[in-house]
């Protein structure tokens, strides 16, 4: 089998597997005052300076969740709701949301959410250039019309296309604003190197990175406002009920460190992506590759082959062993054209042929060369048909 889709899950490292089975062995509950509760604790607290070192941030900024979407809306309805007139005087209320218009869809989602939940919050979608990069100038426009703090959410690299985005720019102008920034950071880390100073909030996910399911965090500058949406015990300073995920923590931990000195990792991961690239583009010239003008994700091809829709080519090559996905995971039982192609303004025709190719830890020569050859196929076939 041949598994090109890390960027919907990369599968488990065996020194994340090693790390989850020991924390298993410990049994305790990290909140006990025994010794086996002790033991989980260290397990979770080294967990948690390692996923800060990979962030760029302290330990004490890291907040483990069940996942990035869980992070997202923590940082979406906490900063709003934290924001809200209390005894605090500094606290000044958000009443202006911007994302960009591609986002993951635990973002939009829970941003249309946090619109409706508190009817004085304004979302605006901000556009982004046919390269998938955000418009700066429409951002610099946003910002400065309107009363009330903003939050801007803007992803560090895009899932399905892999557009690396603008963030120290987009920092300024946000910290010229006296705005907050949210960074989803999932499809980025372990491929570039993360900098939380930039934003107020910034999400990782452990099994994008060979961590396990079930893991997250989100990481908050200490002085950004932020209300819990789990409530129940006094865990993670309060801002997170619940005990934490033991062996989860353990595997995340264990994924962070090995990427936090990942550029061999990464140079290998390139080379895959442009050796699949250019015989792509060799072998079907009609190829399209999404935002390949801009600078992209070490572990990311978002393509299109004209008149090769993705619902055929993902079956065909799953039938050959290969496996891809068709733009964003959480949207690949669906039919509709991504949005996020949509927002590079990709004729609808081209954008139902989309597809992804992601690379990460576990892929081989020989996993690239399997994805052309069916591809090849694949197109041969297409055409064999047409000329019938």
């Amino acid at each position: 089998m041949h598994y090109l889709d890390h960027n919907a899950t990369s599968p488990l490292r065996p020194e994340c597997l090693s790390a989850m089975t020991h924390a298993l062995g410990i049994g305790g509950n990290p909140s006990s005052l025994h010794g086996g509760g002790r033991a989980a604790r260290a397990i979770v607290e080294d967990a948690r300076e390692k996923v800060a070192a990979l962030a760029g941030a302290d330990a004490d900024q890291v907040i483990f969740t069940s996942g990035a979407t869980e992070a997202n809306n923590l940082a979406l309805f906490g900063a709003v709701e934290g924001s809200l007139d209390g005894e605090d005087s500094k606290k000044v209320r958000i009443t202006r949301l911007f994302i960009s218009a591609i986002e993951h869809s635990s973002v939009t989602a829970a941003a249309r959410k946090v619109a409706e939940r508190f009817p004085w919050v304004r979302l605006d979608i901000l556009p982004v250039t046919g390269d998938g990069v955000i418009d700066l100038e429409a951002l610099r426009v946003a910002l400065r019309e309107g009363k009330g703090r903003a939050l801007v959410a803007v992803m560090a690299a895009n899932n399905e296309i892999g557009t690396l985005q603008p963030l120290a720019d987009v920092s300024k102008l946000v910290r010229e604003a006296g705005a907050l920034l949210l960074v989803d950071a999932v499809p980025a880390a372990g491929k570039i190197a993360l900098d939380f100073s930039l934003c107020d909030y910034l999400v990782l996910s452990a099994h994008k990175i060979g961590g396990p399911l079930g893991a997250g965090a989100l990481v908050v500058r200490r002085e950004a406002p932020l209300a819990p949406q789990m409530v129940g015990g006094g865990h993670q300073r309060g801002l997170r009920a619940g005990s934490e995920n033991l062996p989860g923590s353990a595997g995340f931990g264990a994924a962070a460190h090995i990427l936090a000195d990942g550029e061999g990792e990464r140079t290998r991961i390139t080379h895959l992506r442009d050796h699949f690239e250019a015989a792509l583009k060799a072998a079907i010239p009609e190829a399209v590759i999404f935002g390949e003008k801009s600078p992209r994700l070490c572990s990311t091809t978002g393509f299109a082959i004209p008149g090769l829709t993705a619902e055929t080519a993902l079956i065909a090559m799953d039938l050959d062993g290969v496996m891809m996905s068709g733009g964003a995971s959480c949207s690949s039982g669906k039919l509709s054209v991504s949005p996020v192609l949509a927002a590079l303004g990709i004729d609808e025709a081209l954008a139902a042929c989309g597809l992804r190719a992601s690379f990460g830890w576990s892929s081989t020569m020989d996993d690239v060369n399997a994805a052309v050859a069916s591809l090849v196929k694949l197109r041969e076939r297409a055409r064999n048909k047409e000329a019938a």
